[in-house]
């Protein structure tokens, strides 16, 4: 072999040792801070997952850019929605999500879809529990029951978050499946709901287990059934010695109701399969931390994770089942 031969060969193969030493593809990443959208007020589940999600990633370094949460809960979510939506090409936006995916357009009319956004990844599931205040006598569903019926129609209160959404929408079904009628107070926030039952000032709430768990430890309400189809499986005590699995279903309990709730993630259109693939990677570390372990025993979550057209194919069965659901409570933007 000549010299420039050799010399050409020695090139050649230091080119391809320096392209074998190189990351396997030049991955996209955050490039500066995230905005984490919270389409709903402060103390509510999604507000509270959000920022635990922000500490998580900030003390394990997780992200190199600040992830910051933002809520925007004007128009029932619409507003942190619509910003999203218009985030054309911008992956330095992300939202988390509740059922107001769903209902704040079926509501509003506001011109939203969640198609409008890109499906990230379904971090859990959220429960629905009947909580009534501690010092009322009601120890079970069928008291609670007896008592609402015995009530004049209207005299009882339920507090909830925000209008036409998912406490109201489970209060709807739970008048009749009781054959009487509550009024409907609407919050900003499940921490709010969860403070005026302890004033009294509702007499039964719908918050999910993590908007009321310290008021629980606290003594202050008692959890009366939980509106899936079967008990939360945690089995540590959370006060009085009981376990969020000694709550039964409400089902069982003569109330034939279920609902649960998303928390996923979506970011804005035109995502890119590097984009999406660095916030799924992202989460499923999150997931991973004994931090994200400790959200979900408190807030006795439903930790089913999904991504891809599994995460799209759930949310578009969803989004049927609740335009049945707001039919038939006259919820429709027009009714």
């Amino acid at each position: 072999m000549s010299r420039s031969a050799s010399c050409l060969a020695l090139a050649a193969a230091a080119s391809i040792l320096a392209l074998c030493s190189m990351p396997a593809s030049a991955a996209w990443e955050p490039v500066r801070p995230v905005e984490f959208i919270v389409p709903a007020g402060t103390g509510g589940g999604a507000d509270q997952m959000a920022r635990t999600i922000q500490g998580i990633v900030t003390k394990h370094s997780l992200m190199k850019q600040p992830l910051v949460v933002i809520n925007k809960s004007g128009g029932a979510g619409g507003e942190g929605f619509l910003d999203v939506k218009s985030a054309n090409n911008n992956p330095h936006k992300i939202i988390i999500t509740l059922s107001n995916l769903f209902t704040t357009p079926l509501a509003t009319g506001i011109p939203f879809n969640w198609k409008d956004m890109t499906p990230v990844a379904m971090l859990a599931l959220d429960e629905f529990v009947l909580w009534v205040n501690a010092d009322k006598p009601y120890k079970t569903v069928k008291d609670y029951i007896d008592a609402v019926k015995a009530a004049p129609p209207g005299s009882m209160k339920m507090g909830g978050t925000g209008s036409k959404q998912e406490d109201q929408i489970i209060t709807v079904a739970m008048e009749k499946a009781i054959g009487s009628k509550f009024t409907y107070i609407p919050y900003k926030g499940g921490g709010e709901v969860a403070v005026q039952l302890v004033g009294q000032h509702v007499d039964s709430t719908v918050n999910n287990p993590i908007e009321a768990v310290a008021q629980w430890r606290g003594g202050k309400v008692r959890p009366l059934c939980v509106f899936d189809s079967k008990p939360m499986g945690y089995d540590e005590p959370v006060a009085d010695g009981k376990a969020w699995k000694d709550i039964p279903t409400c089902k069982s309990q003569g109330l034939d109701i279920e609902y649960v709730m998303l928390r996923g993630i979506f970011m804005g259109p035109k995502a890119t399969k590097d984009q999406i693939e660095y916030y799924v990677e992202l989460f499923k570390k999150v997931r991973a931390t004994p931090e994200w372990q400790d959200l979900m025993k408190s807030g006795a979550f439903n930790t089913t994770f999904l991504t891809g057209s599994d995460y799209s194919s759930w949310v578009g069965t969803e989004e049927k089942r609740h335009e049945t659901l707001m039919k038939e409570a006259g919820f429709l933007a027009g009714n």
